[in-house]
């Protein structure tokens, strides 16, 4: 297992001469912009692993393992999903054992089958240091092609929290029992904890629709994103037997028949509610003293709904208690990328932001970005680290740009991809060299990455040509 140190996440000095990276201004807070991984497709879960690396799902099958010093990363397990992750259903949600050190384990939620009548499963694999072996199937449910949920969140008693989405049959939100439209909680190993709400069911909440979201915040405080059906996306607090409405309530108890409904269930209304609806996601409880303006908020990822136009990161600051809601900031907007997932570097402060393209329901390349308070991270130790995440130089390039990998490649491939996904070249790597020189002179100005295979993993870019 790889230990990592404060002093391995120390500012980044560049191998060749330093290039400007984009900035963002959070109040009296600057983070600077680098792209960890280009040429994904479709991230679903990213998440922070007790080993100190980034973890990713892809709704195509594929678990990524990503170190986020140089963004390498490896295909640690494939499966063959519903519809090769073109719809809604496919590898979703992710959670890690909390006893690592000596329980590694990985919990992993993906769909088979056809794509309105297949199987979702829950799983835990054993991680052998290379890949995720031993599975374990630990609960079967109907998978549909919408409305799968499914967030893992390992809660402090050691029990798993799954999300389950409705598969389109809203009726089955308030069918106890149903494990469809609810929040589940099990024993790590499967079973049925003793203390859930209904004796002998994983039930843990009803009345949800797709609850793609959770979080654990300060106090034990459980969040949750959940999608609306046209209007009143929800955030919510999860609360054991809690009733949170749906079909027959959408966002808080504002009708007459809302009302009525809510009184004789005891329905849980929302922190906060969007109309029309924005698709929210991926969230991320952030406590930390590097974006002091975001402490005590939940990060949450905005996919913008079916027309698009409201994707973000949405930044939901909290009351001091963690009980309600007190404001909201917006970021990123500009990438008019879909927000999928959020992720947060608990050494350095660094938020990492997943994106799935430009439509619904996501489509590829996609790219996972780094927001760094280099003024932080360089505090953590005055000895300067050289950073061996791969850069380009010149970027923008005219007539030739140089790849700059910061850890050799043994034999292996690259290919070039314009961000259209064309492959526009393609050549083999130059033994022990940690650089990589081409010409782009015949290229059409625009947006490009490179992916380079090694004997250790697979290193990416993002760059730009303009003539």
């Amino acid at each position: 297992m790889k230990h990592i140190t404060p002093l391995l996440f120390a500012a980044h000095v560049f191998t060749i001469a330093a290039l400007a990276q984009p900035t963002w201004e959070v109040g009296n807070t600057t983070l600077t912009e680098y792209n960890l991984v280009t040429g994904v497709q479709l991230p679903w879960e990213i998440l922070w692993g007790p080993d100190d690396h980034i973890w990713m799902t892809s709704r195509t099958g594929e678990v990524l393992r990503i170190d986020p010093e140089t963004g390498n990363y490896n295909v640690v397990l494939e499966r063959n999903v519903i519809s090769n992750g073109s719809g809604e259903p496919g590898m979703l949600g992710m959670a890690m054992h909390p006893d690592w050190e000596n329980t590694p384990q990985v919990f992993v939620v993906y769909c088979t089958g056809s794509a309105w009548n297949g199987d979702e499963h829950l799983s835990v694999f054993d991680w052998d240091g290379t890949a995720l072996v031993n599975e374990q199937t630990l609960l079967t449910i109907q998978a549909g092609g919408i409305h799968n949920g499914s967030r893992l969140l390992v809660l402090p008693d050691n029990t798993l929290l799954m999300t389950t989405g409705d598969v389109g049959s809203s009726s089955l939100a308030q069918l106890e029992g149903s494990l469809q439209g609810k929040t589940l909680r099990l024993n790590l190993d499967g079973s049925i904890p003793d203390d859930n709400p209904i004796a002998g069911s994983y039930v843990y909440t009803i009345g949800n629709r797709n609850s793609q979201g959770l979080a654990l915040g300060a106090n034990g405080i459980v969040y949750s994103s959940e999608h609306g059906q046209n209007s009143n996306d929800e955030l919510n607090i999860v609360s054991a037997g809690g009733n949170y409405g749906w079909p027959q309530v959408e966002g808080f108890c504002n009708t007459a028949s809302e009302q009525a409904f809510c009184a004789d269930n005891d329905v849980i209304e929302p922190l906060e509610a969007w109309t029309p609806c924005i698709a929210v996601n991926g969230i991320e409880y952030y406590d930390h003293v590097a974006i002091p303006e975001w402490q005590n908020s939940i990060l949450m990822a905005v996919l913008g709904g079916l027309g698009g136009q409201y994707e973000r990161l949405s930044v939901m600051h909290l009351a001091e208690d963690g009980m309600s809601v007190t404001g909201e900031d917006q970021f990123f907007s500009s990438f008019n990328q879909r927000v999928r997932d959020v992720a947060v570097n608990p050494y350095t402060g660094s938020v990492y932001v997943a994106f799935n393209g430009t439509s619904y329901p996501g489509s590829g390349p996609n790219i996972i970005k780094e927001f760094r308070n280099e003024a932080f991270a360089s505090s953590l130790d005055d000895e300067q680290q050289l950073g061996a995440t791969l850069t380009a130089f010149p970027n923008p390039a005219n007539d030739v740009i140089r790849f700059d990998w910061g850890l050799p490649l043994l034999q292996g491939t690259y290919e070039v991809y314009a961000y259209n996904g064309q492959l526009i070249q393609q050549g083999q790597l130059n033994g022990n060299d940690a650089s990589l020189t081409l010409a782009t002179s015949e290229w059409n100005a625009g947006t490009y990455f490179i992916r380079a295979f090694h004997d250790q993993g697979t290193v990416t870019s993002t760059f730009q040509v303009s003539h």
